[in-house]
């Protein structure tokens, strides 16, 4: 299975901060952004990184924004910009178009204009707050439709010092490893693809794709 193709547009922090997990979860990211100094940036960080006017129709057809599987569209600030960019990709033809709401007011105008998809960060960092201080296993979760969602853990006390093989992760609790990161004096490092043989330790955190109720199971279990 080939690697989804996805364009970010602006590159503000919530954008970077997409284009960064995708990245992780292993899609090519195209990231777009009117501001050379923020592209060259994060250049190293993506498949490929443009500067480009993001509300120009030919510069977004130059690096072929149709042919991606979804384009988000992160533009914070300028809810002109934030608009007419989004009504350009789907002008486009884009498959999958989702946008970032800054407000009521956007959401509605993203809503009749008929927007695959539509992200409200501030209530959902709301949301992940919540689930924070009611969970301290959590550290970060991106939901997605379903009530899937790939979650970022702490790694529950019983399974320091188990490998993976050991855990067996699908077949006795129906979730997929998307990776494992370490964490030591502050840094995080993402150990890569990992096989049955590697060892989960106390400074390992999980990120883990699955139902909700799964992922919450779980955590519960090896408490």
């Amino acid at each position: 299975m080939s690697a989804q193709k996805i364009a970010v547009i602006g590159l503000g922090q919530f954008g970077r901060a997409i284009a960064s997990a995708l990245t992780t979860c292993g899609a090519e990211v195209l990231a777009i952004d009117n501001r050379e100094e923020v592209v060259d940036n994060i250049s190293d960080q993506v498949s490929a990184a443009v500067a480009l006017d993001a509300t120009d129709k030919k510069a977004l057809m130059s690096v072929n924004i149709a042919e991606m599987d979804a384009v988000v569209v992160a533009i914070g600030q300028d809810m002109e910009q934030l608009l007419l960019t989004t009504v350009l990709v789907m002008e486009l033809g884009c498959k999958h178009v989702i946008a970032r709401a800054t407000g009521k007011r956007v959401r509605l105008i993203l809503e009749k204009i008929g927007v695959h998809e539509i992200l409200s960060p501030e209530v959902e960092v709301g949301q992940i707050v919540a689930e924070r201080l009611t969970n301290p296993n959590l550290i970060s979760y991106l939901q997605l439709p379903d009530n899937y969602r790939i979650a970022e853990i702490i790694t529950p006390r019983q399974i320091i010092g188990r490998t993976l093989g050991n855990v067996n992760l699908r077949e006795r609790y129906r979730l997929s490893l998307v990776t494992i990161k370490s964490r030591k004096e502050g840094e995080s490092h993402i150990e890569g693809v990992v096989d049955y043989e590697f060892k989960i330790e106390s400074f390992h955190t999980l990120v883990l794709f699955g139902r909700t109720k799964d992922l919450e199971r779980f955590v519960v279990i090896n408490q």
